[in-house]
């Protein structure tokens, strides 16, 4: 499997000298937070600051450093030290109507740098959600493909060793003839998207997901008739709750736009599944930061 962690590796071996440009400050709407980071070397980048003129004035800033002599003017500038600020407001007058001010540094990337580069993103990585897509069918490799392009891990599990074929590079792929198993390993805040292609399969993995209740998200594929029927058996023979079956999304990915080819219901349901990671770690932040609070305030 790919991960960024391994393509930052690649790109800091691969070529030569190279310049970290950092977002230090924002003020009003801008494209990117504080803290966004880009690499530019002298034929490539890596990652963004936003694009626009703003992305592009910080990139020829940092080509110029990088092409500039150690001898030269800026010679008492030390790798891995602050070679350039760029302190941008966003008007018109450079293309970008966002109305915020950016502030930008670069930097000279050394080894001690790179290492720290490595080490935020591997600290970044194993923190990110989980996303299980249970089912390699065509709707579950678009959401599969639509999933490696997100901050997320994604995970395909199939009984299917074919369906597996051809998943993203950066997807984790499990062949298992117990896919409900993987639910009760899966750490909190986790989301789950079912949609095997089986409906018995997939109502024993929902059960699973419904009784746990520490998950972000819980969707099936399916009908209003499939979601009725699997109402009735969860609450009447799974020992299920309404409050349980209420955190039930289905069908997956919403009924407001009314098409069913795979590549659509993976982008709605996409959509749908980051919303719900980002509320429930916001969510989650909040609870842990109450009780601090309390004991702060008195």
């Amino acid at each position: 499997m790919n991960s960024k962690v391994q393509s930052l590796k690649a790109f800091l071996a691969g070529q030569g000298r190279i310049a970290l440009v950092e977002v230090a400050g924002t003020k009003g709407s801008t494209p990117r937070e504080k803290g966004a980071f880009m690499l530019v070397s002298r034929a490539a980048i890596f990652g963004t600051i936003g694009g626009g003129q703003l992305e592009y004035m910080a990139i020829d800033k940092a080509r110029q450093m990088l092409l500039s002599s150690p001898r030269g003017r800026d010679s008492h500038i030390e790798v891995g030290e602050v070679c350039a600020t760029l302190d941008v407001p966003l008007g018109p007058e450079i293309g970008q109507c966002c109305g915020g001010r950016v502030e930008v540094l670069i930097r000279r990337v050394d080894t001690e740098l790179a290492a720290e580069l490595i080490a935020a993103a591997e600290a970044e990585e194993a923190h990110l959600p989980r996303v299980y897509i249970f089912g390699g069918g065509h709707v579950g490799q678009a959401l599969a493909s639509t999933i490696a392009l997100l901050p997320v891990h994604g995970v395909v599990i199939e009984t299917r060793a074919e369906a597996l074929e051809g998943m993203p590079e950066t997807i984790v792929t499990r062949l298992t003839p117990m896919p409900e198993a993987e639910v009760r390993n899966a750490p909190a805040g986790s989301a789950f998207a079912i949609l095997t292609h089986d409906h018995a399969l997939d109502f024993l993995i929902v059960a699973e997901a419904l009784k746990r209740n520490d998950t972000a998200y819980v969707g099936v594929i399916g009908s209003k008739t499939k979601k009725a029927t699997f109402r009735n058996w969860f609450l009447k023979s799974a020992d299920g709750s309404e409050a349980q079956f209420a955190r039930l999304v289905s069908p997956i990915g919403g009924d407001a736009v009314k098409d069913k080819r795979p590549q659509v219901i993976a982008a709605l349901a996409a959509a749908e599944i980051m919303t719900a990671l980002v509320a429930h770690t916001a969510a989650s932040n909040a609870d842990h930061q109450a009780p601090r609070d309390k004991v702060t305030a008195g």
